[in-house]
C-alpha cells in the first residue's frame, strides 16, 4: 500500500515538473516573439499549425513502426519467440501514438473546449504581450479563485469557509502586485483577467472532452489544434490580415527569427498542451491550477533577473501573497479531501488509489 502510493506521489511529481519546464521555457519564447511581431493572433494560429503537423508526423512514424512491429512480433510467434499479440517490449513512444485522423464527430463533441481553448491560448499571448514577464503571474493569480467558482456553478461542488479565506489571500495578493507594477498596463490586467477564466473553463472542459476521444491525450491535442486553426482564420483576416499583407510585401513576416521563435514555441506549445492533460489526468482540474499559479511565482522570480523587470516592494509582496494563498489552498483541500470524500472541485482524487 505504501510502495503504491509512493510510486503515484513519483509519477505526479513528474508530470508535475515536466510541465513546469515546458511552460516557463514556453511563457520566455513567446514573449521573444511578441516583442519581435505584432501580430498576437498570426502567432498562435501559427504555433497551433505547428502542433497538427507535429501530431501528423508523429501518427505517421507511430503507424509504420507498429506496422513493423506487428510483423516482426508474427515472425517470433511462429518461431516460438514472443506470444502473438503480446506488445513488444522494445516499444518506442512512437509506437504508441495514434494516427492523427479529423474525425468529425469528436470534433464537434470537442468544439465547446476548443472555444474555451482558442480564448485561453490568445488571451495568455495578449497578456504577455501587454505586461512585464514578471507581472504575467500576477496578472493571471485569479484562476483558482475562478476555477473554485466554475466548480460550484458546473460541478456542483461545496466551497468551504477555509478555501475562501486562502481565495481573500490570493485575490489581496493580485490587488497588491497591482498597485506595485511600474509600468501597469490597464489592458494587460485585463486580458490576464479574461486569461484566469479561460484557463479555469479549459480545465473543466478538458476532463468532459477526453471521453470523446477514448481518453486519448494525443488524440485530444491533436483534434482541438486542429479546430483551433479553423476557429482563428476569421480573426487572422479580420484584425490582422491588412499588417500580414504590408510585412509579407516588405519581406519582414518570415525573418530568420521570427520563423525559429515558431518552430520551437509550437513545438513547446504541442508538448504543454499534453504535459497539462497529463497533469490534469494524474491529479484534478484544481490540483493543476494550483500547480500553474506556483510554476508562475517562480517563473516571475526568475524573470526580475532574466528580463530585469524593476522589483518593488509591493510587486514582491504580491507575490508572495499569491504564492502564499495557493499553498494554503492546497493544504486546506488536502486535508478535507483526507477528512470527506475523496473529491475536490474537479471531482477526482488527488492521486490516484
Amino acid at each position: 500500500m505504501g510502495e503504491e502510493s509512493s510510486k503515484a506521489m513519483l509519477r505526479v511529481t513528474g508530470v508535475i515538473a515536466q510541465y513546469w519546464v515546458v511552460s516557463i521555457s514556453l511563457v520566455y519564447i513567446n514573449k521573444f516573439i511578441l516583442s519581435e511581431q505584432s501580430a498576437p493572433i498570426f502567432i498562435t494560429w501559427s504555433q497551433c499549425i505547428v502542433t497538427c503537423v507535429i501530431c501528423w508526423v508523429c501518427g505517421a512514424l507511430g503507424e509504420k513502426m507498429r506496422e513493423t512491429q506487428s510483423g516482426a512480433t508474427r515472425e517470433k510467434a511462429e518461431e516460438g519467440g514472443h506470444a502473438a499479440g503480446k506488445p513488444s517490449p522494445d516499444s518506442s513512444f512512437l509506437a504508441g501514438f495514434p494516427k492523427a485522423r479529423y474525425d468529425r464527430d469528436a470534433a464537434i463533441k470537442v468544439l465547446p473546449l476548443s472555444m474555451v481553448f482558442v480564448l485561453m491560448i490568445l488571451s495568455n499571448q495578449l497578456t504577455l504581450k501587454y505586461v512585464e514577464v514578471s507581472f504575467y503571474n500576477v496578472a493571471r493569480s485569479l484562476t483558482i479563485v475562478f476555477n473554485a467558482i466554475f466548480s460550484v456553478m458546473i460541478l456542483g461542488s461545496v466551497v468551504s469557509c477555509r478555501t475562501i479565506a486562502c481565495l481573500a489571500v490570493v485575490i489581496t495578493g493580485f490587488i497588491v502586485g497591482c498597485g506595485g507594477e511600474v509600468q501597469l498596463s490597464v489592458l494587460g490586467v485585463q486580458w490576464g483577467l479574461i486569461s484566469s477564466v479561460s484557463v479555469s473553463l479549459n480545465s473543466i472542459y478538458t476532463k468532459k472532452a477526453l471521453p470523446f476521444v477514448m481518453n486519448d491525450a494525443w488524440r485530444l491535442t491533436f483534434i482541438n489544434n486542429a479546430n483551433a486553426c479553423l476557429l482563428f482564420i476569421p480573426f487572422v483576416i479580420y484584425f490582422e490580415g491588412a499588417m500580414l499583407r504590408e510585412q509579407a510585401s516588405t519581406g519582414t513576416l518570415f525573418s530568420r527569427s521570427i520563423v525559429t521563435g515558431l518552430v520551437v514555441s509550437g513545438v513547446l506549445g504541442f508538448l504543454m498542451g499534453i504535459v497539462s492533460v497529463m497533469q490534469i489526468r494524474v491529479t484534478s482540474p484544481l490540483t493543476h491550477n494550483i500547480s500553474g499559479t506556483a510554476k508562475a511565482g517562480v517563473q516571475s522570480i526568475m524573470a526580475f533577473y532574466i528580463w530585469d523587470n524593476e522589483a518593488t516592494v509591493l510587486a514582491c509582496v504580491g507575490i508572495f501573497l499569491v504564492l502564499f494563498g495557493s499553498s494554503l489552498y492546497t493544504y486546506v483541500k488536502i486535508t478535507e479531501v483526507q477528512k470527506g470524500p475523496a473529491k475536490v472541485e474537479g471531482g477526482k482524487p488527488l492521486l490516484p488509489k
